[in-house]
């Protein structure tokens, strides 16, 4: 499947509520005015791309709309695909690897969000890039949260360092840095409990664990990636808003974008936090996974 066909069909949902709401209000033919460009707004809003995002698209249609760029509802269309793909500029979308040595991978995020299937995801698809992977199973609150990483990792064929279900996961973190120096692995990805930014406590734990890691790979973490669910919308930006205050986050893990109609929320997270979408998950098999692609993105979202 390629990367089109990928987004299509993950973002089917959102689609259908996107562009069954846009084709009813752009008949061909139809004249720009006013009226239109607020039935835009309500439409673009309800695809959950967020007040601030929606905004900013309607203002530039309106400057368009009136410097005669654009006049038509035929317009409109290619226009919003054109802007959005071109709101994420040369930003690098792409997993930044360490120059030597392992590159450490820390992942964050509220329980349910998909976080430790995302971790699966993320090592299957490195592994088939070629990289040997090692995983720290650093959230030991859950002991299901170990015995799941576990499986997992036999899947896919990686390392697992764990310790047992209630041990410290800095402890966890600093041993998994030690194993992957001295295997030489490529790739370090630590599972870290899921949190919410109003749990000090465990916001002090992920600092820790920061810490150790840095002790041993002073670069380290190479990415700090948060897994949002994409089905809970405006909310998943709010989370992502919150952990970026109190940890740099340096990517997104947009799961289960394929069970939303809510996957405009990429659009606001962009307009409002300029943090980078590196992956994507559709669907609940280790091979739903793709590298975030703006125009392969944008295309699925308004594909007919």
């Amino acid at each position: 499947m390629g990367l089109f066909d990928f987004f299509k069909k993950g973002l089917a949902k959102t689609r259908d509520k996107l562009v069954a709401g846009l084709r009813s209000i752009l008949p061909f033919g139809r004249k720009i005015d006013e009226a239109l460009l607020d039935e835009l707004h309500v439409t673009m809003l309800a695809a959950d791309m967020g007040p601030s995002a929606v905004d900013a698209l309607v203002d530039a249609l309106r400057t368009a709309w009136k410097a005669g760029t654009i006049k038509e509802s035929q317009d409109i269309i290619p226009f919003l695909k054109q802007r959005i793909a071109a709101s994420w500029g040369d930003d690098p979308t792409a997993l930044r690897f360490a120059p030597s040595g392992p590159t450490v991978i820390l992942v964050v995020g509220v329980n349910g969000s998909g976080k430790t299937t995302s971790v699966a995801k993320l090592t299957s698809y490195l592994k088939k890039q070629g990289k040997s992977v090692l995983v720290g199973a650093c959230d030991t609150f859950r002991a299901a949260a170990i015995d799941q990483l576990t499986i997992w990792a036999e899947r896919c064929g990686a390392s697992i360092v764990k310790h047992q279900h209630g041990s410290d996961p800095a402890a966890v973190a600093f041993d998994a840095c030690e194993a992957a120096i001295a295997r030489k692995m490529d790739i370090l990805i630590l599972d870290t409990a899921g949190r919410l930014h109003t749990q000090d406590h465990l916001m002090r734990e992920l600092e820790k664990i920061r810490r150790v890691v840095q002790k041993r790979l002073p670069e380290a973490p190479h990415e700090t990636l948060l897994v949002l669910d994409a089905t809970i919308g405006q909310n998943a930006l709010q989370q992502a808003r919150m952990f970026s205050q109190v940890t740099p986050v340096t990517g997104l893990f947009l799961a289960k974008l394929d069970g939303s109609a809510k996957g405009g929320v990429v659009v606001g997270i962009r307009e409002q936090l300029k943090i980078p979408v590196r992956f994507v998950g559709l669907g609940e098999t280790m091979d739903a996974i793709e590298p975030f692609d703006p125009k392969a993105f944008v295309e699925g979202l308004f594909a007919e």
